[in-house]
């Protein structure tokens, strides 16, 4: 397994509240594990919130003795989720923060996904682009409903406005999905900083180029950038079976 994973700032914000984690060594009971958050909140708040989040998931993750892994995950998601919402509630300055969350791992050649809000996981695979999560959004909501087509005036108005979110709510809802891999498949995790301002067409143009994965991972950065820059940039790219 290789894989590449970094944050940008990007050029228009000016601090960066995307926070990530990637192991392919083990982690407690996970054989890998790759974690992505964009955090939400004002200045300080949304900062703290993704760091936190990510920090002590880790923490919980490492010490916890569940044998499940997915169960050991919506345990540990859960958890912080309840303490992000209270110190929220307990200090003016964190006050609304939250973060949206997408993990994953692989097991047995098969791809474990989880998530909550509009951070992403994609796979890769035979020059052809697949979204696994789906944004906790206002505009999906509407989109599934019929009330809204994608693209539109009103869809890129209320694009940002996110419907879930780590810490925000007392009680969370996450998402899981499972992807069997195959030899060739890349899978990535990635922050609204990178989704919105490069397409699907332009990510696969950059992900079936003859180049080694942190060269793929870096150019899709950059694309973002020189697309705008508008938000934050968080980018987990991962060869499930690739060798050093």
């Amino acid at each position: 397994m290789q894989f590449f994973a970094k944050t940008d700032q990007g050029k228009m914000r000016k601090m960066n509240q995307d926070f990530l984690f990637a192991t392919k060594e083990g982690l407690g009971i996970f054989p890998n594990l790759f974690l992505l958050a964009d955090g939400m909140g004002g200045h300080k708040a949304g900062d703290y919130a993704s760091r936190y989040l990510v920090e002590s998931l880790v923490s919980y993750i490492g010490e916890m003795k569940e044998e499940s892994p997915i169960r050991c995950l919506d345990l540990g998601i859960n958890r912080m989720n309840r303490e992000l919402f209270c110190l929220s509630q307990n200090n003016g300055n964190l006050r609304g923060m939250g973060s949206t969350l997408v993990t994953a791992y692989v097991e047995d050649r098969v791809l474990f996904v989880s998530n909550v809000g509009d951070s992403r996981a994609y796979l890769f695979r035979k020059s052809r682009l697949k979204q696994l999560t789906r944004d906790h959004s206002y505009v999906e909501e509407m989109i599934e409903r019929g009330k809204m087509i994608r693209g539109s005036r009103e869809y890129l108005s209320y694009k940002n406005y996110i419907t879930r979110a780590v810490g925000v709510e007392e009680q969370l809802a996450v998402d899981y999905f499972e992807e069997e891999l195959e030899e060739g498949d890349l899978f990535f995790l990635c922050s609204d900083g990178l989704s919105n301002m490069v397409d699907h067409e332009s990510m696969v143009q950059v992900l079936k180029d003859d180049a080694d994965l942190e060269e793929k991972g870096q150019g899709l950065i950059d694309l973002a950038n020189i697309n705008g820059g508008k938000d934050n940039i968080a980018l987990i790219l991962v060869d499930p079976f690739g060798k050093e």
